[in-house]
């Protein structure tokens, strides 16, 4: 959500490891040439991790042998498909061969984090000539604090949140402001999910749940809404996924990130 995520302050010690590992990494292997833009995975993305992603991205792009090779280079089909996403394949297609580099990293349990956020990074030397690089952080373990119907959460998991960050960086596409407006991005996402028929986010903000957590702990549940035009029933149906913030990260407004952003309270 390129408004927080560009524009606020992040740990300039951080960015600069995950550049000090693009510049090591980058600089010796030969898929990443200067004329062309890569996705890499970090090494502290666990291959459990890599498998969870790689998964998830193929159910959604309909590619079977999508995978990350030896030196962690994300490496996409040419050959056409019949199932998936055209969209989805379309934005992950343009990652791998633009003019960006772009390092997957695991950002687990981390509470500046919420599900997946992008930052734009530096390179920490000046030689040669270096492509715009971008460090998308992801919090793995917050994705499986998510609850709620199947079919929201079918269309709310790791592969979504990463496909977001990438329509940032490649589309330069823009989040909601206001709330009402879904935003440039998630439009694009929704459009994703539209194609292989699961529900669409009919929300941008997420807004505080109806359920009641357990008062002995400090939880606080925050729900995101869904929804799907029911053809038999000529109907719109609402699905809900549900979390709790406390965990997940995410109140503060300064880092609210990519994947959800809260409402402000009128009240404060």
């Amino acid at each position: 959500m390129k408004p927080r995520t560009y524009r606020n302050s992040f740990s300039s010690k951080m960015i600069d490891v995950c550049l000090l590992w693009i510049w090591l990494i980058v600089g010796g292997c030969s898929a990443l040439g200067s004329n062309s833009g890569k996705v890499v995975v970090r090494e502290n993305v666990s291959a459990t991790q890599r498998q969870e992603l790689i998964t998830s991205l193929k159910s959604i792009t309909g590619w079977s042998s999508l995978h990350f090779d030896h030196q962690g280079v994300l490496q996409v089909e040419s050959e056409p498909v019949a199932s998936g996403s055209a969209t989805a394949r379309s934005l992950l297609t343009r990652a791998v061969d633009g003019n960006k580099i772009i390092v997957l990293e695991d950002a687990s349990s981390r509470l500046d984090v919420a599900f997946c956020r992008v930052v734009k990074a530096r390179w920490l030397t000046n030689t040669g000539t270096r492509l715009p690089a971008f460090v998308v952080l992801i919090d793995f373990a917050d994705f499986h604090e998510v609850i709620g119907d199947k079919e929201a959460r079918a269309a709310f998991n790791v592969g979504w949140g990463v496909l977001h960050e990438l329509d940032h960086v490649v589309s330069d596409s823009t989040d909601s402001d206001a709330q009402g407006l879904l935003g440039e991005c998630e439009t694009h996402i929704n459009a994703m999910r539209q194609e292989i028929g699961l529900p669409v986010r009919a929300d941008y903000f997420y807004v505080e749940s109806t359920l009641k957590a357990d008062p002995n702990f400090n939880s606080k549940l925050v729900r995101l809404s869904f929804e799907q035009y029911d053809s038999n029933r000529l109907r719109t149906r609402r699905y809900w996924i549900v979390w709790d913030a406390r965990v997940v990260g995410g109140l503060s407004t300064i880092n609210q990130t990519a994947a959800v952003q809260a409402i402000r309270s009128h009240r404060n």
